[in-house]
């Protein structure tokens, strides 16, 4: 009885102490019935429209505030079943870790579905299955560049997207809000002449037109996603088979739930709002190339040929959206032909912590290792020396 009384004191000096505070940290990890975390899990308040993702590792953070205690938490990713809790609920559990159950479907008629027939129906449903009314889009956009698979620099930007959907073969306007960028140690200092979140429109299948006849389509698994089957089709280049596009398609709504491509190894997430049109949710590509360098520079890196091998890795977060149009504020603020490590934007510490920003995954904390390594100056030092 004592015991009993003892807890009940505990849960409600942590359940008062909850109450009192203005902003909350929401955090844990998920992971599947064999103790697998589950990586770009998508964990949302979806009535307020904000949300994150897990990260490599599965874990998430959702920074939310005293009004949020009754919301609730949903937690959905493809092939598991979709997981809601109260944010309250959540944070009085003493064990911070979701077990999302695996979702067995059964398409038994799954021989009987034509692969490119499924396609056709799910792009011409694009209107009916995502947004195609003007939204703002709040992301978190990080693009690492690797010499010789060192990180080297690091630019991140929270930017709002003025977007009309798939529909749309490119964004509208763009804004850099915030930014924060490491010190650029590349001996190739290779520009890219535009912004790189351009490109998550530009390249994206959906937005500038798949051309079906190029492509032999065939059905090569099955899955769901909240409750519905979701059939993985893919279609391989008919000229070039090393060109593919795979799409997670749901068989009653004809819903596009994932995207993935040959090209930059290219992967679009989306996710399921409170109205059940998709959003996206998450995204990551990396462009891989060579540069050649002079005699100078080959023997200061000790390469044994006159190129260095660089690449791009990008990594874009969804952290919210807004529909009202009242609330939809965005100025465009990009520059033609500047790389986006060439726009000079103070960098503000308390923003940074106050984002909804998946904990740092094995990738990012041995990136950020390697640029501190370099010379011996922490990353945060690094972050704050433009004011």
């Amino acid at each position: 009885m004592v015991k009993k009384i003892v807890s009940l004191l505990i849960t409600s000096v942590i359940h008062f102490s909850i109450l009192a505070q203005d902003n909350i940290k929401v955090e844990g990890v998920i992971i599947d019935g064999n103790k697998e975390t589950l990586p770009y899990t998508a964990v949302s308040i979806l009535s307020k429209y904000i949300g994150t993702v897990s990260n490599d590792d599965g874990a998430f953070l959702l920074k939310l505030k005293k009004s949020n205690l009754n919301d609730t938490i949903t937690v959905s990713t493809l092939g598991y079943k979709t997981f809601k809790i109260k944010v309250l609920d959540y944070i009085n559990l003493k064990n911070k870790v979701i077990v999302l159950e695996e979702d067995s479907v059964s398409l038994d008629e799954i021989i009987l579905i034509n692969p490119l027939t499924t396609v056709k129906g799910a792009l011409k449903k694009l209107n009916q299955t995502t947004y195609k009314n003007p939204h703002q889009l709040n992301i978190l956009y990080r693009r690492f560049s690797n010499e010789n698979n060192i990180s080297r620099f690091l630019v991140e930007h929270f930017i709002k997207i003025y977007d009309t959907g798939p529909t749309s073969s490119i964004f509208g306007l763009i804004e850099i809000a915030q930014a924060r960028m490491s010190n650029d140690y590349r001996f190739a200092k290779k520009k890219q002449q535009f912004h790189a979140v351009n490109m998550i429109a530009k390249q994206n299948p959906l937005r500038k037109g798949i051309s079906l006849n190029k492509f032999k389509w065939k059905i090569i698994d099955d899955s769901s996603y909240d409750g519905e089957e979701v059939i993985i089709i893919e279609g391989k280049g008919k000229k070039n088979p090393s060109k593919w596009i795979r799409l997670y398609i749901g068989n009653k709504t004809k819903s596009i739930y994932k995207l993935e491509k040959s090209d930059l190894n290219a992967v679009y997430i989306y996710k399921k709002n409170k109205d059940g049109k998709m959003v996206l949710s998450y995204h990551n590509r990396e462009y891989v190339f060579w540069e050649e360098v002079n005699t100078r520079m080959q023997k200061l890196l000790k390469l044994k040929e006159n190129k260095i091998k660089l690449s791009y890795r990008h990594e874009a977060i969804v952290l919210g959206i807004k529909f009202e149009r009242k609330e939809i504020k965005v100025r465009d603020n990009i520059l033609p032909r500047i790389d986006m490590g060439d726009y000079k934007i103070n960098y503000k510490s308390d923003f940074w912590k106050g984002l909804n920003l998946p904990p740092n995954s094995e990738f990012y904390k041995t990136s950020a290792k390697q640029l501190e390594n370099l010379y011996g100056i922490p990353i945060e030092t690094q972050f704050n020396r433009i004011k």
